[in-house]
């Protein structure tokens, strides 16, 4: 008997460029996903972020949890620049990764070339 649709987390299980962005979504690996997304070692997820949202420590749980793998986080703020808040840099920092907050559009840009260079980048990136 069939169960019916299986609603899932949003996850690509690799590590892509991001193809387009805008319209409140990104493309990347042939496929679009709306919202937020966080560029991990493990993987692209969606992620439960907008502006209104505060940037702490606990909505980047996830890239925390994966901090032995990245040197650098580009964070994508939305269309304006956002200073990370003292205690978010002081937890990423901890970790030994290097964070820098931009507008989502040169985040992604700068993703997508140290992707390339395959340095030990993450992005989070805010929906645009």
């Amino acid at each position: 008997m069939a169960k019916g649709i299986e609603i899932r987390a949003a996850h690509f299980p690799g590590r892509a460029p991001i193809d387009t962005y805008g319209n409140g979504g990104f493309r990347f690996a042939d496929m679009s996903h709306r919202g937020s997304i966080l560029c991990l070692p493990s993987g692209i997820y969606g992620w439960d972020m907008d502006i209104s949202k505060p940037l702490s420590p606990e909505n980047f749980r996830r890239v925390l949890d994966e901090a032995a793998d990245i040197e650098v986080l580009l964070v994508g703020t939305g269309t304006e620049l956002r200073r990370l808040p003292e205690e978010l840099k002081q937890a990423l920092k901890s970790r030994g990764i290097s964070s820098d907050p931009m507008s989502t559009g040169a985040a992604v840009r700068t993703f997508n070339i140290m992707l390339s260079e395959q340095r030990a980048v993450a992005a989070a990136l805010i929906a645009v």
